[in-house]
């Protein structure tokens, strides 16, 4: 049974996964790359935007885990694009022409917005869904693999509260945002669910890996 999956979601002391003003210069708002440096910083991340080197231990570790065994995602508008991205045409995703899924991938909208096919295996779908409903069109896409909850926090939160995560993976970053979505709004309890491990990593970020207890 493929699960459904989590990976590098960074939040602030404060639990804010996103900054407040979020635009096409600034996709995370005044967070800017605050939230997401540990990453970058490593090989993995390093690959990501073509460039060479990156650091290996704790973080390359975690943040390699992404892809591994992954056959969809599901991601909402948010992610997909800045406020008000459905009103244009043009419009095809932050990451250029090969996006960096290589499989097909679900964006929550309200908007009927035809499937976009970009390079590297990449297949923007645009769905209007329940989050139940949602991973089941997921993993018939994926084909037995996992499926990736890919954010923003409103989505990852929704899908919580459906009971639908196997395993979730957030990443505790040493800086206080102030505004802006807050992951765990409205979850109390929600650690009651899953079995809980915390790595530190040398960078100053913390790995949570939330597990569901079976």
């Amino acid at each position: 049974m493929s699960q459904v999956r989590v990976h590098n979601f960074s939040i602030s002391l404060d639990g804010y996964a996103t900054g407040e003003g979020l635009t096409e210069e600034a996709p995370f708002g005044h967070a800017g790359r605050r939230l997401h440096e540990w990453m970058f910083a490593t090989r993995f991340g390093c690959e990501l935007f073509g460039m060479p080197g990156g650091s290996e231990g704790v973080d390359q570790a975690f943040a390699e885990r992404t892809n591994l065994g992954i056959g969809a995602e599901i991601m909402g508008a948010g992610k997909f694009g800045p406020p008000g991205w459905q009103d244009q045409a043009s419009w095809r995703g932050w990451w250029g022409p090969n996006p960096p899924f290589h499989t097909p991938v679900f964006v929550l909208t309200h908007q009927e917005i035809p499937s976009m096919e970009m390079e590297g295996g990449t297949v923007f779908h645009f769905i209007n869904e329940s989050p139940e409903r949602a991973v089941a069109i997921a993993q018939e896409a994926a084909g037995g693999l996992d499926v990736r909850i890919g954010g923003g926090p409103t989505v990852v939160r929704g899908f919580l509260q459906a009971n639908l995560i196997d395993m979730l993976h957030v990443v505790q970053v040493p800086i206080v945002l102030g505004r802006g979505v807050r992951l765990w709004e409205g979850l109390e309890g929600i650690e009651q669910h899953f079995d809980c491990e915390i790595v530190p990593s040398p960078s100053g970020v913390a790995h949570l890996t939330f597990s569901r207890r079976q």
